[in-house]
C-alpha cells in the first residue's frame, strides 16, 4: 500500500488490489451489464449529456444526488460483493453503495469535482477500484493552484481518498487524445 503525501489529503494506493485474472473477469461482467445509463447533468447551470455511462448499486434504497441528477440504485450484483467487502477491510469502513462509471474511450471523462455531497457525510471515505484501460487521474488543491498531483490508475488498482481530501482537493479524469479502450471505475462509498 502506497501512502500519497499531499497537504490536507489522505490518499492510499494499492496497485495490485485485484489480480489480473480477477480484474479481467470483473471487467467483462460489468462491460456487459445491461443497465448502464447516460444522463443529463447540470454544470454551471447548463444541462449536458454526461461524457460517460453510469450505474448506482446499493444494499438499500437511498438515492444519490450530484450535479442536479438524482440516481436510484439497483441491488448490488453478487459479483461486486466480494470487492466491496475487501474495500471495507482495507478502509476499515462499511460501504452501502457503489457509483460505477464506464469510460468507453479516451473522449469519455469526468470534470473537476469533489465528492462532498451532503449524503456522504463529513470527511467521506471513497474506495475507487479501476479496471480496464489505465487512465490518468488528476488532483488539484482548492485554494493553492500550485498544489497538483497526477497518478496513472492501473487495471485492478485501488485508490482510497479519506480524511479531509474532499474538503481541500478536487479531482478529475480528463479526456485523452490517445486511442484507448474502455475503463470502468467502481467508487464504493457510504450514502446516509
Amino acid at each position: 500500500m502506497e501512502s500519497i503525501e499531499l497537504q490536507g489529503a489522505n490518499l492510499l494506493y494499492l496497485e495490485d488490489f485485484l489480480s489480473n485474472e480477477q480484474a479481467d473477469k470483473l471487467f467483462e461482467k460489468l462491460l456487459h451489464y445491461e443497465q448502464w445509463r447516460q444522463d443529463h447533468i447540470k454544470i454551471f447551470g447548463k444541462e449536458i449529456l454526461q461524457p460517460r455511462l453510469t450505474a448506482l448499486f446499493s444494499d438499500n434504497n437511498n438515492a444519490y444526488t450530484y450535479s442536479g441528477l438524482t440516481m436510484h440504485p439497483e441491488i448490488f450484483p453478487s459479483y461486486l460483493t466480494g470487492v466491496k467487502e475487501r474495500c471495507e477491510e482495507i478502509c476499515e469502513q462499511s460501504f452501502n453503495a457503489c457509483l460505477a462509471n464506464l469510460y468507453r474511450d479516451g473522449q469519455d471523462s469526468m470534470g473537476w469535482h469533489a465528492d462532498d455531497e451532503k449524503e456522504l457525510g463529513t470527511n467521506p471515505v471513497i474506495a475507487s477500484v479501476s479496471i480496464g484501460e489505465p487512465r490518468m487521474f488528476h488532483l488539484k488543491h482548492r485554494n493553492n493552484k500550485n498544489l497538483t498531483y497526477k497518478k496513472r490508475l492501473q487495471h485492478g488498482s485501488l485508490l482510497v481518498m479519506k480524511g479531509d481530501t474532499q474538503k481541500f482537493w478536487k479531482h478529475q479524469l480528463p479526456i485523452t487524445k490517445k486511442q484507448i479502450g474502455p475503463r470502468i471505475n467502481l467508487t464504493f462509498r457510504k450514502i446516509y
